[in-house]
């Protein structure tokens, strides 16, 4: 097997398979790099080493390891998903926000997708990709941890579905963890945002405003279009005021606002946000990956929780799924629960951007394949979605470390004492509450 970690071997040959829908290939112009030294960040414990370089699709990675390491390496799936074209330097900001695991002694990987945009077969691909070209630089280490953020928590356990276990029967990986994950796969996950689409129309009749283009709102834009989020954010601010001191509002954009987070149930701070992933986002779904197919259904919706609900529901744009484009995003996003890794999630209750809910549809679909066995919940009672208090992330790999080692499941009680273990070293508090558990959303 030779030496793990040490010196880096050169890629040979491609990674071959094929991606979903618009996957994309790498262009011509462009060459797989092997690993190569790269100078660390500075928020990595001193000691670290780091390389970089590119898969043969195209997708740029980061590798760290401390100068202490433990002998498992964790292969981090990003969020997003970004649809701008990816850059070498870009998983640096990955590497940074869980700079917590390598200052607990663990190697990390991590890497872009071979390009921008939707696709979570794609990114489950170039994320096991990511894996074997670590292991083929420099040995396979003594564990392998999956590890997936937001949207990439999709991807991670779309991953550990499809490449946990390899054709001779051995696993890729030893454990998966998952934090503020989209667990309800692409078909649950997104329709809110266009229901958004759809409220925030009716209440504020600019986007699209009447003298542009129309179009049917689930597109995001028209094919071609672009819209960056400046723009989205000063049509919001045109409507609702948004920035503004509540008294400075005017009644028109205090009425909207107040409809708009009441019926939908977004946070004021996410609702650009929100509303710029339902447009830009949904224009990549639907006109790159979905050959113009509309995943999204409010025909049957009845809207609740405005000034005038009968309004509401009789005025609102409505749009019916056409069954192709809900099928092709199920094979690609949805998840079937037919785990075979010891799975550990963490989830802030009150996250803005990735509800808590999706962790409660998780857990039905896990158990709807009898797998419960292999998976743990643990929620926070932070309002944050991008990065949680740092000991808590902590405790999640002191957790899955002793599951590994003992085959006990650990439950929440287990992740708040390794998580106090580690409070005064990151000088951040334990917020786990181990009695919650999230319902099933209506």
């Amino acid at each position: 097997m030779g030496s793990v970690f040490s010196t880096p071997l050169l890629l040979t040959g491609a990674i071959a398979g094929l991606s979903w829908i618009g996957a994309g290939v790498l262009p011509a112009s462009a060459q797989a790099i092997a690993p190569e030294p790269a100078e660390c960040p500075a928020s990595l414990p001193e000691g670290t080493t780091c390389s970089s370089g590119r898969s043969p699709d195209g997708a740029w990675f980061w590798i760290a390891r401390p100068r202490d390491w433990n002998g498992t390496l964790i292969v981090h799936a990003h969020g997003g998903p970004r649809t701008a074209e990816p850059l070498r330097n870009d998983p640096v900001e990955d590497l940074e926000r869980f700079s917590v695991m390598v200052n607990e002694g663990y190697a990390w990987a991590g890497s872009t997708y071979r390009r921008g945009g939707y696709g979570v077969r794609m990114a489950a691909r170039d994320t096991d990709d990511l894996r074997q070209i670590v292991w083929d630089a420099f040995g396979k280490p003594k564990r392998t941890l999956l590890h997936g953020q937001s949207w990439g928590g999709n991807v991670a356990a779309k991953a550990a579905e499809l490449y946990a276990v390899s054709a001779d029967g051995e696993r890729n990986y030893d454990g998966v963890i998952l934090t503020s994950g989209l667990l309800a796969g692409g078909t649950r996950g997104y329709a809110f945002r266009a229901d958004l689409r759809a409220i925030y129309q009716f209440y504020c009749r600019n986007h699209p405003r009447p003298t542009e283009t129309q179009y049917p709102l689930w597109q995001g834009l028209p094919e071609g279009a672009a819209m960056p989020r400046a723009d989205i954010a000063a049509r919001v601010e045109d409507c609702t005021g948004l920035s503004l001191a509540p008294e400075a509002r005017t009644r028109a954009q205090a009425d909207a606002l107040r409809n708009i987070l009441s019926v939908v149930g977004v946070t004021a701070d996410s609702l650009v946000s929100h509303l710029a992933w339902g447009t830009n986002l949904f224009q990549d779904m639907v006109w790159e990956r979905l050959d113009g197919g509309n995943p999204f259904s409010n025909a049957g919706t009845t809207y609740q929780g405005s000034d005038n609900d009968v309004a509401l529901n009789q005025g609102v744009e409505r749009f019916e799924a056409d069954p192709a484009a809900v099928a092709a995003l199920a094979y690609d996003a949805d998840l079937t629960g037919a785990i075979v890794l010891p799975t550990l999630t963490l989830h802030a209750r009150y996250d803005p951007t990735v509800f808590v809910e999706h962790e409660a549809i998780y857990a039905q679909t896990v158990a709807g394949a009898g797998r419960s066995n292999l998976l743990s919940q643990v929620f926070t009672t932070e309002a944050l979605h991008s990065q949680l208090s740092l000991p808590q992330y902590a405790g999640l790999l002191i957790a899955m470390t002793r599951w590994l080692d003992t085959g006990e499941k650990p439950d929440a009680q287990d992740v708040v004492e390794a998580c106090q273990s580690r409070a005064e070293t990151y000088g951040q508090p334990c917020l786990i509450d181990p009695d919650f558990v999230p319902t099933l959303p209506n």
